[in-house]
């Protein structure tokens, strides 16, 4: 594909790292003997670097800026590209197709990605590439318990109809037994 050229940032839309920001390393057009489709190498970010503040000690704010990395061959149909772009000099030699064969060399690389990803993040370019990419904050749900150990979770600053049909079913349903279940354990 045209537009999935080296360092362009995408977006990986399925698996175990859906919703995580990726930097293509090496596309492959065509496919190769192992993935005969077309799939590129990247790079990307697992766990993200934390807020940090001025308050904050000097080695909490370095703990709270690593990065946890993770390199992958990814699907074309999986990466969404974004219009942004991530130069990583150094690191096309260090991962290739032969960086996947044993797990050492694929360690090596990550402690090397992982390297070239800090220092870019500490010297503080390519600020979005460092953030997660969430639609609701994590304090958004609110867990109760009832008597029979159970959590029911409900959605603070939303209407039930909004919520719509989660994982609970229907929102209004869920109010109204989450309402009874409350009123019950305070009598």
């Amino acid at each position: 594909m045209k537009f999935l050229k080296t360092s362009r940032v995408c977006l990986v839309t399925r698996g175990r790292y859906a919703g995580k920001k990726v930097v293509i390393i090496q596309p492959v057009d065509n496919g190769n003997k192992t993935h005969p489709y077309g799939h590129a190498l990247v790079a990307g970010i697992e766990r993200y670097p934390s807020k940090i503040t001025r308050r904050m000690s000097k080695t909490r704010q370095e703990k709270r800026s690593k990065v946890k990395p993770f390199i992958k061959v990814i699907n074309y149909n999986h990466l969404m590209p974004t219009r942004y772009t991530l130069e990583l000099e150094g690191l096309k030699g260090v991962v290739s197709s032969d960086t996947f064969k044993e797990v050492s060399q694929r360690e090596d690389a990550k402690k090397s990605v992982k390297k070239v990803l800090e220092e870019r993040y500490t010297s503080g370019k390519n600020r979005w590439f460092f953030t997660p990419l969430s639609t609701l904050p994590s304090r958004v749900w609110k867990s109760w318990g009832s008597e029979a150990n159970t959590c029911h979770r409900v959605l603070i600053g939303f209407s039930p109809q909004s919520a719509g049909a989660g994982r609970m079913g229907s929102g209004a349903v869920n109010s109204i037994h989450l309402g009874i279940k409350i009123h019950g354990s305070l009598s």
